[in-house]
Parts: structure tokens; sequence; C-alpha cells
């Protein structure tokens, strides 16, 4: 009886942390005891929308270009790209693609990331709309 309730527990911890966003190891409490199991490393994807002031479009793309350059450089950023809204140039979106969500945090940690916010808080006409997804499976086409 004992292993079968173990058995359960184990599978339905196994199935609850793969769903979660986690890194490559983690401990896990299963039945009394601490496991490091392997969970998935998947790629991840940032879109960030942005929305400025209308006078402030040209320092916002130069103030871009060297984040976007720099980021690019780094060893686990794949894309990343700024793109305008044709419909109203004050509207921009940063498309980022990463190894990984160790390759995020490296991201995040770099000093231009930083400086970047600082160089853009008074462009912006409204706090930037972020999401982060992590990208279990792709299907090229």
């Amino acid at each position: 009886m004992k292993v079968k309730l173990f058995v359960l527990l184990f599978s339905i911890t196994v199935i609850f942390n793969s769903c979660g966003n986690k890194k490559s190891t983690d401990a896990v409490q299963v039945a009394g005891t601490l496991t490091t199991m392997p969970v998935a490393d998947n790629k991840m994807m940032i879109t960030a929308k942005v929305s400025l002031k209308p006078e402030k479009v040209k320092d916002f793309i130069e103030a871009a270009k060297e984040m976007i350059e720099k980021s690019n450089m780094e060893a686990g950023c794949t894309f990343y790209q700024l793109f305008q809204d044709p419909y109203d140039n004050s509207k921009f979106i940063f498309v980022e693609e990463y190894k990984n969500q160790a390759a995020v945090d490296a991201h995040f940690a770099t000093d231009y990331f930083s400086a970047f916010g600082t160089k853009i808080g008074d462009l912006v006409a409204a706090p930037a709309d972020i999401k982060i997804i992590s990208v279990a499976s792709e299907v090229k086409k």
C-alpha cells in the first residue's frame, strides 16, 4: 500500500511540476524525500508593446537601436527585433526569442537592459505591455 501511495504521489508531483515554468532541474518533495528531477528547458518568447509620446518617436528609435544590436549578440538570444505599427507610428512592439529561461534571465541582468529603461522613461506615453511566453513545442510550415 505504501508503494502504491508513493507512486501515486510521485506521478502527481511530476505532472504538476511539468506544467510550471521552471529551470532545468527543481527540487521536489515526494513522500517525505527531496528529489531533484529534470524538467523541460523550453524556448522563451517575449513581446513588449510600447506606446510613445508622438514627438519622441525619433528619440526612441535611436535608443532602441543599441538595445537591439547588443541583445542580438547575446549567446542565448536567437531573435530580437522592433516593429512599428503601420497605422500609428507612435506604437511599437519588440519581439524577442531566447533559447531558454536562463537566457532571458541573463538578458534582464545586462547593464544595457537597465540603461534602456532609464533612457526611454520620459519617451513613453504609457507602461509597456510585456508578455513572456514559454514555448513547449513549435510547428514550422
